[in-house]
């Protein structure tokens, strides 16, 4: 691990890697990664490897369903990926070396517009069939209306959950109270963990487009004060619970949205407590960046920036277009995957 990272983890952050490709997985293990988060973009991309014509190709010999292909590599890569921080898992007694598994994002597809308790009991049906029998496996789903509906039976029945697709506070509560209730029907709280993925860089893009007359200090700041009023708020809201595992926030988009900006900026400005889940060239770029971190989770801009923020951010509308610009975009990605299992099937016949 280099001096950058180290300081990045001794300060109070754990590091994920946005990735369960095995190469990255293993560099980034040792670059002191504890975990990992997979979807269908990652997943396209590993299939695309010359390393996975093969297995790519048994599959579709042994399955005539495109999206049954789909889903068996998805959970081989996940699996590979949970062994792999198996040992993290096992060392920190279930707080830590967990592998994100998400959900059928088709659930969400706008052109299907499936019915909302249809889209429930899928979540539900789903997070049940992708948990069972796995340790280290959280179950990815999206702060939708149907993904917030689905939280407490996931919860109730023993899932590991990450709540993902935050951008707001409002979204932040309704997941995480869902999540408490659920988990308080559980025979016992003791391997309780439930984290909650809230987007930091997209807030920026949306603000630069959206609310062009923020001052030049506020501009570009918006997503991490909005990330750490939540973190707050979390931090609070499990202070008195005495649960053995925390209930901890993953800070993801922590990747840099503009070139004039570095790398690190996202990591810096949140480093200090929780998870960061970083895209793997943004890893590779703290690795030799230079920096040392220290803890900035608790520390906020000066009040007129601030104030700033609190007076041209409407946060209601922010989340109410964030959200629609994440749903028109998130059946894509496992479309596309569809689609490049399709093609090798196709250049196989």
């Amino acid at each position: 691990m280099s001096n950058e990272l180290k300081s990045l983890v001794a300060c109070g952050t754990r590091l994920w890697l946005d990735s369960i490709d095995p190469a990255e997985v293993e560099k980034n293990v040792k670059l002191g990664a504890t975990g990992a988060t997979s979807n269908p973009i990652i997943v396209e991309g590993i299939l695309k490897k010359d390393a996975y014509a093969e297995p790519l190709k048994r599959a579709l010999a042994s399955n005539p369903d495109d999206s049954a292909v789909a889903w068996q590599m998805t959970d081989k890569l996940v699996r590979q990926a949970q062994e792999v921080f198996l040992p993290v898992w096992e060392r920190t007694k279930g707080d830590d070396g967990y592998v994100s598994f998400e959900l059928d994002p088709l659930i969400e597809d706008v052109d299907l517009n499936m019915p909302h308790q249809e889209r429930v009991d899928r979540y539900i049906a789903l997070g049940k069939q992708w948990s069972a029998g796995h340790k280290n496996r959280m179950i990815k789903v999206p702060a939708t209306p149907a993904g917030l509906d689905a939280l407490e039976a996931l919860a109730a029945h023993g899932i590991t959950l990450n709540v993902t697709l935050i951008f707001s506070e409002r979204q932040y509560v309704a997941a995480r109270d869902a999540v408490w209730r659920g988990a308080q029907k559980r025979p016992s709280l003791d391997g309780f963990k439930s984290v909650y993925s809230i987007f930091v860089s997209r807030v920026d893009v949306y603000t630069e487009k959206h609310v062009p007359t923020l001052s030049p200090e506020a501009q570009g700041m918006v997503g991490i004060v909005n990330a750490k009023r939540i973190w707050a708020l979390n931090q609070k809201f499990w202070a008195d619970k005495k649960l053995p595992l925390k209930q901890e926030m993953i800070f993801a988009s922590t990747g840099r949205k503009k070139t004039t900006d570095p790398h690190w900026k996202y990591v810096a400005a949140l480093a200090g407590s929780d998870i960061q889940t970083n895209p793997p060239e943004t890893n590779d770029a703290i690795a030799v960046c230079g920096q040392t971190f220290t803890k900035q989770i608790d520390k906020m801009p000066p009040k007129a920036v601030l104030d700033d923020i609190d007076a041209k951010v409407d946060n209601a509308e922010m989340e109410k277009v964030l959200m629609q610009e994440g749903l028109s975009k998130f059946a894509v990605p496992q479309h596309q995957l569809l689609g490049a299992i399709g093609k090798h099937r196709s250049a196989k016949t």
